[in-house]
């Protein structure tokens, strides 16, 4: 059920327009980053995150599963209330991954030396893209052979088994208790953010990124929506895109396990808003729909550099005490992202793709200033 191209094909099928896509991919992005705001104060009291987790992971496995049974009785019931419904249940397994996040974090924070978080995200992103790419190639040939509803059905389904599977390392994973700052009501919560800001410069700038080059991560919906307008692309182009968007996480979190030690996160980051910025040239340039697909490999590549990077870096920023409570003020540096896809839905339904890709351009561009404030140890 990837993000960047089942999901928005699906709204699509469904009836929606370019203003679904948008929301959906808002609250998918940079809403669920966004509400990690509010679970922050909550899940920083704890000592133990593990609950928090296995509640988050257990929520997603609902929402997908509800999906399932949504689409296979779709047949059933209006377009407007089954599009309703969608996002009812996206908005769930959102806000659920928003909630498991913050424990993640903190536990994985908890979990490996400072000196092995980059090699480790990155045999990481290896060995999940392997896994994807089997699921995409599969989810390709599902969405080619298999029609609406159907498709998706049987995509959701197999997602909340996925899901409900992987998680059970969860339940025998031995939490190391960390000592914490204590937020007792929500006055001392806004003190502690402002404090928080104040105090750490990089974690400032760290808060700008996020809000500047977060919007990269909306792009790809977008681009697949192009496709379907300009290139009349069916369900079997969304399985060749993800394969695509797929070979390039693989191809890149390879190269950086093997070169982590000899490439920085400010590196990463820089290498990221450039790529970023040619993607949406080389889509105005006109490929046609034989290399269009290309964009989605390069698009794969931002997406697992971003990710890394921008994980790696609050990590670094942060230590055991303050993980969770930074993680969830995170979500602060979440809030262009959120808005942005919501804001490109309407200027392509009003204005057309070419203002939508200038101004991505422009926020994109933006971060290479916060990316320099950096100034990245590692």
């Amino acid at each position: 059920m990837d993000v960047d191209t089942i999901i928005p094909a699906m709204m699509i099928d469904s009836g929606g327009t370019s203003l679904h896509v948008g929301l959906t991919t808002a609250i998918l992005l940079g809403g669920s980053k966004f509400a990690q705001l509010f679970f922050a104060s909550f899940i920083n009291n704890a000592r133990y995150k593990k609950g928090y987790l296995l509640v988050g992971i257990n929520s997603r496995v609902f929402s997908l599963l509800a999906l399932a049974i949504l689409f296979w009785f779709s047949g059933m019931m209006e377009g407007g209330f089954v599009i309703g419904i969608i996002f009812l249940f996206i908005t769930i397994f959102s806000v659920s991954g928003a909630f498991a996040n913050i424990s993640y974090t903190d536990i994985l924070g908890k979990s490996v030396r400072p000196e092995s978080r980059k090699s480790y995200f990155s045999i990481r992103q290896v060995i999940s893209s392997i896994g994807m790419f089997v699921s995409a190639f599969l989810a390709a040939r599902l969405l080619a052979d298999t029609d609406y509803p159907v498709n998706y059905a049987t995509l959701f389904g197999i997602a909340a088994l996925a899901l409900g599977i992987s998680s059970l390392g969860f339940w025998n994973l031995r939490e190391v208790a960390a000592s914490q700052t204590r937020i007792s009501s929500p006055g001392r919560f806004v003190a502690v953010i402002r404090q928080e800001i104040r105090r750490n410069k990089r974690f400032r700038h760290y808060l700008m990124l996020v809000n500047t080059q977060g919007v990269v991560l909306s792009l790809m919906p977008f681009l697949l929506l192009y496709a379907k307008e300009h290139f009349d692309s069916g369900n079997d182009v969304v399985g060749h895109f993800l394969l695509f968007k797929v070979t390039g996480g693989v191809i890149i979190g390879s190269l950086l396990f093997w070169f982590s030690r000899r490439v920085r996160y400010q590196n990463m980051l820089y290498i990221t808003s450039l790529l970023a910025l040619i993607i949406p040239v080389y889509v105005m340039l006109e490929p046609g729909p034989s290399l269009f697909a290309l964009s989605f490999l390069a698009g794969g590549i931002v997406f697992t550099l971003h990710n890394i990077s921008i994980n790696g870096v609050l990590l670094e920023v942060s230590n055991n005490e303050n993980r969770a409570l930074y993680t969830g003020l995170s979500g602060a540096g979440n809030i262009l992202p959120a808005v942005f896809p919501l804001l490109g839905g309407w200027i392509i339904q009003q204005f057309g793709f070419t203002l939508f890709f200038s101004l991505f351009m422009a926020v994109t561009a933006g971060s290479v200033y916060f990316i320099y404030r950096l100034q990245c140890r590692i």
